[in-house]
């Protein structure tokens, strides 16, 4: 498997270190971007795994109108360009248009499409045009044999810096579930899997006018993901998640993150030992 180049430092496949994209789910405000981003540095460098921050700078499809969605586009990515002048870490929002591509690409290290946009043709178009790699979630509607017809849309530009993310599949209503197999299975394509540990435990809708979820299950979804064969681990973590301003029931708290990442470390090491 090629690895894929993420900004000046990090490149993400099966014979590189697990790569961790993490950061609170949508840009809150400006200070407190730049604090969790620090402290997130300071606990992966502690745990030897690179780490690309993550915040979204519009949370297009929150429930409710009333939602709060985040600070935009222009002032999300002057805050996401201070967080990566300041921190040194890589940088990833999602985008919703294919407008945004070009802009967004200015900024971030990688460009990440949505589950429920994924199968957006003009969307995965724009977005692999920048050059940038792209962040696929797979659609919590799809099976993992159907990422391949997103692949090829990707490749059809002749792009190929791609990673392809589990997040869940549709279980009845409001539930979702982890097939494991997807892993393997989407690893075929020759591209880094990642495993959103976070929005798998999502429970959609169940509050009415937002999303309700299970975090308690994020570390144990977390460990079998990177023992299924995942190059990585995709989790958004808050230091106050009660507080959160979106997905704070699918946040893993910021003090559980240091012996997760230990414990991912080490699974991996024995997943990927020789045989």
């Amino acid at each position: 498997m090629p690895g894929i180049r993420i900004g000046e430092t990090i490149t993400a496949g099966a014979d590189h270190p697990l790569l961790i994209i993490a950061g609170p789910c949508v840009i809150e405000s400006e200070a407190h971007c730049l604090r969790l981003a620090g402290a997130l540095k300071e606990i992966s460098t502690r745990a030897g795994l690179p780490l690309v921050f993550k915040a979204s700078f519009d949370k297009a499809n929150r429930s409710s109108i009333h939602s709060f969605r985040g600070p935009g586009l222009e002032e999300g990515l002057r805050i996401l360009s201070r967080v990566k002048r300041e921190t040194d870490l890589p940088v990833v929002s999602d985008i919703h248009e294919s407008a945004q591509a070009a802009r967004a690409a200015a900024v971030l290290d990688i460009l990440q499409i949505p589950a429920f946009l994924c199968r957006q043709t003009d969307l995965l178009l724009s977005a692999a045009a920048t050059g940038l790699p792209v962040n696929i979630k797979k659609g919590q509607f799809l099976s993992p044999w159907e990422v391949g017809n997103i692949v090829d849309k990707i490749r059809s530009t002749g792009d190929s810096k791609l990673l392809l993310t589990e997040r869940g599949t549709t279980f009845g209503y409001q539930d979702l579930v982890v097939d494991f197999r997807s892993i393997p299975i989407m690893r075929r394509w020759g591209y880094p899997v990642i495993l959103d540990a976070s929005h798998s435990v999502q429970k959609p809708g169940q509050r009415g006018v937002s999303s309700g979820g299970d975090a308690g299950f994020i570390s144990t979804l977390a460990r079998a993901g990177i023992a299924a064969g995942a190059d990585g681990l995709f989790v958004e973590v808050h230091d106050d998640p009660e507080q959160a301003l979106s997905d704070g029931p699918n946040a893993l708290p910021l003090d559980q993150l240091p012996g997760l990442l230990r414990d991912l470390r080490d699974i991996a090491e024995i997943v990927r030992r020789p045989e």
